[in-house]
């Protein structure tokens, strides 16, 4: 069907085409995130990835009902939905920055304690400078 025939205003058909794709992949990635079991999938994960799937999967319900409620002509900015994804959000910050603890730079505390010796070291007695080259030997003729 010509885009010029349908009751929308043409210049909207881009975005509904890119919308009607988006939503397809939407459902491609929610096909394969179900077709494992939850537990299964928490097995194999550690403590911090396991809270991030829950966040991210909190957070993708919230969004798509908050699109939801846009298209059934609801504000979804005076809804109770915007606390929970602002909450949600929250706790997603506070995972990020749990991350960068880990990945942060570690003090390693013997080596600082041996390099600032070894940079703050005076000898009490300095010995005498040798002579970088050795002296040469006279001939005897």
């Amino acid at each position: 069907m010509d885009p010029s025939e349908e009751d929308y205003p043409t210049e909207i058909h881009d975005y509904l085409l890119a919308f009607g794709t988006a939503v397809g992949s939407v459902d491609a990635m929610l096909k394969t995130m179900m077709s494992i079991s939850r537990s299964e999938l928490l097995q194999k994960l550690d403590p911090l990835e396991q809270a991030k799937i829950d966040l991210v999967s909190a957070y993708t319900l919230n969004s798509m009902f908050w699109v939801y409620l846009a298209t059934q002509g609801i504000n979804p900015k005076e809804h109770p939905v915007k606390q929970e994804l602002e909450r949600i959000r929250t706790y997603m910050n506070k995972v990020k920055e749990i991350e960068e603890k880990k990945k942060a730079a570690k003090l390693d505390k013997g080596a600082a304690s041996r390099f600032l010796r070894n940079a703050l070291y005076e000898p009490k007695s300095r010995p005498a400078k040798k002579s970088p080259i050795p002296a040469k030997k006279k001939k005897n003729s």
